[in-house]
């Protein structure tokens, strides 16, 4: 399926064509400034501005013969420019047109990971609203534990993504920077004013201090946030795939007319979007290894990271696009049983009011271990047909402490709405 993503927007960011069209912008903006302060003419300027042009199939063919992209490249644009072809790529070095073009590219990607992060809020909140007061099973070790709502349950996971659109924005805006201090960083071919006016005219900053590239620390950060995003991705589909399975069956994935489940079993619904995006997550962690060992570079510079990032950066980005995508198409059509919800409820005969029940009786004058060991004693001697709310109002141990309207509002759990609905407003107010 992420195969068939290449149609998309971030895959185009991350193709060929726009890389070298990156690097064709930062050359044009190199020569507008050099003309300005005449290191070059000013005819050539606009000869690379007007003329400036490459065909992928043409850099790949000189590349061939130079086993070198960068300076294939601006061979290639040289041909178009003409006689004034001499000065494209003039007092430069290849990182510093790659690193200032990456630095672009990962701007327009962060515009399009932004879309996905703010389709997988709205579903979320949509889910929170709506199923704020459908009360379900808090579980904890994967059994019953307290009466929680599915909406505050996608509360949680609404809070954690908005951390990580903090974390993921912050990391991408340091990244998005360039560079044009030449061969080790010392500007010893072009100024370093050169460098601030090509940046204003990119809007991009300039890296504070480079060596002969930009330093790996700010990919790395990007790689880092990337894999918690994938973290808490995760978490919401594993949530998912569990509440899928057969014996809950709180939730149910879209199933699209015609959708096959098993090729040998017809009954079958799988939790397929919920399983992808589980893989998915592995892949975004395992990218942040790379990334970090890319920071250690031999000196000023060596192409170590490079052969990494021509495989990670693409691929790292069009999958963190692809997973939010679809973790949003996911929220947006899925199926909440409120009736098995409760369901699920009643499976615990009134266990899960134990803890508020235990409240109650301290109130009613027991100590605390008097209580726990009362209201364990009737739950764990439950048998079948009975509830735990009429065995504590029949028990001659809470008759005297606890009133009958007290323990049936309690299990009733409408002192939980109130504070369900605060939960809630937390995240989406």
């Amino acid at each position: 399926m992420i195969a068939r993503y290449t149609r998309k927007p971030m895959a185009k960011i991350w193709s060929q064509e726009n890389r070298f069209q990156k690097m064709l912008d930062v050359e044009i903006a190199v020569a507008k400034v050099e003309a300005k302060y005449k290191m070059i003419p000013k005819k050539a300027a606009l000869d690379i501005a007007r003329k400036g042009r490459f065909k992928v199939e043409r850099i790949d063919e000189i590349e061939k013969v130079t086993r070198h992209d960068v300076i294939a490249f601006v061979q290639c644009v040289a041909e178009n420019v003409g006689v004034n072809g001499a000065y494209v790529h003039f007092g430069l070095t290849s990182s510093d047109v790659l690193d200032t073009a990456l630095g672009l590219q990962v701007r327009d990607a962060a515009v399009e990971l932004s879309k996905g992060v703010v389709l997988v809020k709205k579903a979320l909140v949509r889910l929170c609203e709506k199923h704020k007061l459908t009360l379900c099973a808090g579980r904890t070790h994967g059994m019953h534990a307290e009466v929680t709502s599915f909406g505050v349950k996608m509360a949680g996971h609404l809070a954690e993504l908005k951390r990580h659109e903090v974390r993921l924005n912050r990391a991408l805006e340091q990244a998005v920077v360039g560079k044009l201090s030449g061969a080790v960083g010392t500007y010893t071919t072009l100024p370093a004013k050169v460098e601030n006016e090509v940046c204003k005219l990119l809007k991009i900053k300039p890296e504070t201090v480079a060596t002969q590239v930009v330093p790996r620390d700010r990919l790395a950060e990007v790689f880092c946030a990337l894999a918690q995003l994938g973290g808490f991705i995760e978490r919401l589909a594993v949530e998912l795939r569990h509440l899928q399975r057969t014996e809950i069956s709180e939730v149910i994935e879209d199933f699209a007319p015609g959708q096959k489940g098993s090729s040998a079993m017809p009954h079958k619904k799988n939790p397929i979007s919920a399983e992808n995006l589980t893989g998915i997550a592995r892949l975004l962690r395992s990218y942040s290894l790379p990334a970090l060992e890319n920071m250690a570079l031999w000196h000023e510079r060596d192409i170590s990271h490079s052969s990494v990032e021509r495989v990670l950066l693409p691929d790292a980005f069009i999958v963190a696009d692809y997973a939010l995508n679809r973790l949003a198409e996911l929220l947006g059509k899925l199926h909440v049983d409120k009736e098995q919800m409760q369901k699920n409820i009643d499976l615990s005969r009134g266990q899960l009011f134990s803890s508020q029940l235990l409240l109650l009786l301290v109130k009613g004058g027991l100590s605390r271990d008097e209580g726990y060991t009362l209201v364990q004693e009737l739950s764990h001697s439950l048998k079948v047909g009975e509830n735990l709310k009429d065995k504590i109002l029949r028990d001659a141990r809470t008759k005297k402490i606890v009133k009958k309207s007290d323990v049936e509002a309690l299990f009733k759990g409408a002192h939980y709405r109130d504070r369900f609905e605060e939960i809630i407003k937390r995240v989406t107010r």
